[in-house]
Parts: C-alpha cells; structure tokens; sequence
C-alpha cells in the first residue's frame, strides 16, 4: 500500500519560511518523480513543482520561482519543499503526489497516480 505523508505546514508571517516534507512507504521511491500540488479555499487545486527522480531536474511554477527550492533524499524516501519569503497567497493546503514520468513543463493532477493527504500553509500578513 503506497502511502504519502506530508508535514511541516503550519502559521507562519508573510516574509517566513516553512520546509514540507514527504515521507513516502510503499513503492519505489527512486523509480518516481516527485510533486508538490497546492489548494486555497473556493480554488482549484494548482501545481506548484515537480522534481525527476534523481533530483537532477526540478520545475517551478513561476508564482514561486526564487523563493521555493525542491529536494529529494532516495535513501530516505522522502521529499522536501524549502518555502521562503512566503506571501499571504501561499496560504493553502499543500500535498506531495508521486509521478512514474517527469515532465519538463507544468504538470497536470492526472500525471500523479499517488497522493498525500495534505497539510495547510497559512501565512499572515
């Protein structure tokens, strides 16, 4: 059973940092390309980052260029999203989803085949 678990949201002021994190279980983690998907409230669920799965090739929406970075750890399975100067329209729920291709380019929900649960960003200002 393939499992995502995302942590390290929370409240923090606009200017902030915040680092996600997701632990993945159950599948090959180094066979995936990794995601970080985002939804406010009343919107659609956006994405936000993509990395390939040897961490060499990374993509940004460009809402957060410059102020998101995107790692990888394969021994450990798990993901990481380094969120910086965070802005109020940050605020959002944020999930982790894995991908067996990588897209060089935005990527759409139905490229994922695995999801996290979530967890929520809010940033004040």
């Amino acid at each position: 059973q393939v499992q995502l678990v995302e942590s390290g949201g929370g409240l923090v002021q606009a200017g902030g940092s915040l680092r996600l994190s997701c632990a993945a279980s159950g599948l090959l983690f180094s066979s995936y390309a990794m995601g970080w998907f985002r939804q406010a409230p009343g919107k659609e669920r956006e994405f936000v980052v993509v990395i390939s799965r040897s961490g060499g090739a990374t993509y940004f929406v460009d809402s957060v260029k410059g102020r998101f970075t995107i790692s990888r750890d394969n021994a450990k399975n798990t993901v990481f999203l380094q969120m910086n100067n965070l802005k109020p329209e940050d605020t959002a729920v944020y999930y982790c989803a894995g991908s067996p291709y990588y897209r060089d380019g935005a990527s759409a929900r139905s490229d994922f085949a695995y999801w996290g649960q979530g967890t929520q960003v809010t940033v004040s200002s």
